[in-house]
This record gives structure tokens, C-alpha cells and sequence, in this order.
């Protein structure tokens, strides 16, 4: 009997990877601006391509865009669950990067407000807002973005791959 990696767990390996990947690059730069971090995009991508790729070579696989894309999904969406997830967890326990950026919004609203000067207290309380709802914004914003490049990688290779399977 073979054992049949399904898309699900090609996207549990794949969001490993990335995990593993953004783990290494943390440790090794603490900066978040370098252009390595396109290394775990890369990853994503080279993991819907895998499932999608071996997809269309299995015997189940109809030769339609649909069916193709669909199995894609199967593996972005996991990915996509588990980065969310590692996110939350990742900044729950680094709860000085709030604090860092909570920092740097009040260091910009006291800049912006030039002639219209924000009183101290509201600026305090923009910064509570920022950082009481930090977790969910940068949560959701990895959530709708993996979801988005998922979506457009696996639509993409789909197209591609359901154009060249009927030439």
C-alpha cells in the first residue's frame, strides 16, 4: 500500500518550512526589513506548485482549471490556518514588539499633528487603541495576505498547467 501525501499535508509541510524559515531569519537578523524574508514567500509558492503539479500528474486529476485550483486551495488555506496561527503565537510571546511599535506611532502622531496638535491625552489613547488590537490587525493582515498570494499563485500555475496539458 502507498502512502498518499494529500494537499492538506503538503500544506502542513509547506507552512512548516515557512515557520521554521521565519524562525531561522528572526534569530539570525532581528530585522524584518531584509530582503530575505522573500525566502518564506517562495517557499508558499514552491509548495502550492508542488501540490499542484503532482496533482495533475496523478490519474484523478480531470484536466480542468477547477479541479486543479481546487486541490491548490486545499494547500494554501492549511498554510495560510497554521501561519495565522504561528503569527498570534509568535507575537504573544514577543509582546515587546507592541510595545515597540505602540513607540513609533506616537513618535509619528506627534509629528503629523503639526498645527492641528493632538492633545497628549488623545495620542495616549491612540496608542492604547494600537496596541490593545496590534495582535488581531497583524493576524488578520496575514491572514488576508497568504490568502490573496495563495489565491493568485495557485490560479496562475493552474491556468498554466490546464493550458499545457491540453497541448
Amino acid at each position: 500500500m502507498q502512502f498518499k501525501i494529500t494537499p492538506a499535508l503538503k500544506g502542513l509541510i509547506t507552512a512548516v518550512l515557512m515557520i521554521i524559515t521565519m524562525l531561522f531569519l528572526f534569530s539570525q537578523l532581528k530585522n524584518g526589513n531584509s530582503g530575505l524574508q522573500y525566502i518564506v514567500y517562495l517557499i508558499y509558492g514552491l509548495g502550492i506548485m508542488w501540490t499542484l503539479i503532482e496533482y495533475q500528474k496523478s490519474s484523478d486529476n480531470n484536466g480542468k482549471f477547477a479541479t486543479l485550483f481546487n486541490q491548490g486551495f486545499k494547500c494554501f488555506i492549511v498554510v495560510t490556518l497554521c501561519i495565522a496561527l504561528f503569527y498570534w503565537i509568535f507575537n504573544y510571546m514577543h509582546p515587546e514588539f507592541r510595545e515597540k511599535m505602540g513607540e513609533l506611532l506616537k513618535e509619528d502622531l506627534i509629528k503629523q499633528t503639526g498645527d492641528k496638535q493632538m492633545l497628549p491625552a488623545q495620542i495616549d489613547e491612540e496608542v492604547l487603541t494600537f496596541k490593545k488590537q496590534y495582535a488581531l490587525k497583524l493576524v488578520s493582515g496575514a491572514i488576508f495576505g497568504y490568502l490573496l498570494i495563495g489565491a493568485i499563485v495557485t490560479a496562475t500555475a493552474s491556468a498554466i498547467l490546464t493550458a499545457l496539458r491540453k497541448n
